[in-house]
């Protein structure tokens, strides 16, 4: 089951995902790449703004609204399985209009071992995002798990040595059993100091694996990500 989390109180870019991006808002290009994904059954969007669901209604969109206490995005995809039944949750952040349905399949993927519970997404860094603290980076062992993720430059190449950096794509999957945990574990220190909550798996001893994908995604918080958003999707068009 998929889960778009749609806040409407967002505090960089108020209302970003009602916001209008080539033709339609951007909930839209979200929902619609989340249900051309085969391996997803169902897609539910969780907000906590009666606008929102309005939006959703009118698009005969399966929609959820959670509480707005609710201090993250995974915690309101779990108040969405309290209420429908899933083996695996798929967290699609509402605020990534260029999604695609390959992201998805390529997290979904790794659920074929038994031993994944928690999975994400990579893509190759771009050189201008290396440095970027709004760009997370992360570092992976041989078997896929995330060893850590970080706003700083990490691996630190000491010597030149040309590293390979991978920026984190925020969407994520979790077996439920894993995602019925997550609001019962405590914050964790590394995710206040990183503003991460997927630190809270780590700290907490929950490997989380990560999939590598060719496509990048550019997550809306300004008005400038907006418009280059909107640059990319009319090309795509």
């Amino acid at each position: 089951m998929g889960v778009i989390p749609a806040r409407l109180a967002s505090t960089r870019l108020p209302r970003k995902v009602l916001r209008e991006i080539a033709g339609k808002p951007m909930l839209a290009w979200v929902v619609e790449a989340a249900q051309r994904c085969p391996q997803l059954d169902s897609v539910v969007v969780a907000t906590d703004s009666d606008e929102v669901a309005e939006l959703c209604r009118a698009h005969r969109w399966q929609v959820v609204v959670t509480s707005p206490e609710l201090p993250s995005g995974s915690d309101r995809v779990h108040a969405v399985a309290q209420l429908l039944d899933a083996t695996i949750y798929v967290n699609i952040q509402g605020d990534e209009p260029l999604l695609r349905p390959e992201h998805l399949s390529a997290m979904l993927h790794l659920f074929q071992r038994d031993d994944v519970q928690v999975a994400t997404l990579k893509v190759r860094c771009t050189p201008e995002n290396v440095t970027n603290p709004n760009a997370v980076k992360v570092v992976t062992a041989s078997d896929g798990r995330a060893l850590y993720f970080s706003r700083a430059t990490i691996p630190y190449d000491r010597d030149g040595c040309g590293a390979a950096y991978w920026k984190h794509i925020g969407l994520y999957a979790y077996r439920k059993p894993i995602l019925d945990r997550f609001p019962a574990l405590p914050v964790s220190t590394l995710e206040q100091t990183e503003r991460l909550e997927q630190l809270r798996f780590l700290e907490n001893g929950i490997p989380v694996h990560v999939a590598a994908t060719e496509f990048d995604t550019v997550g809306v918080d300004t008005e400038e990500d907006l418009q280059r958003v909107a640059a990319l999707l009319r090309q795509r068009a």
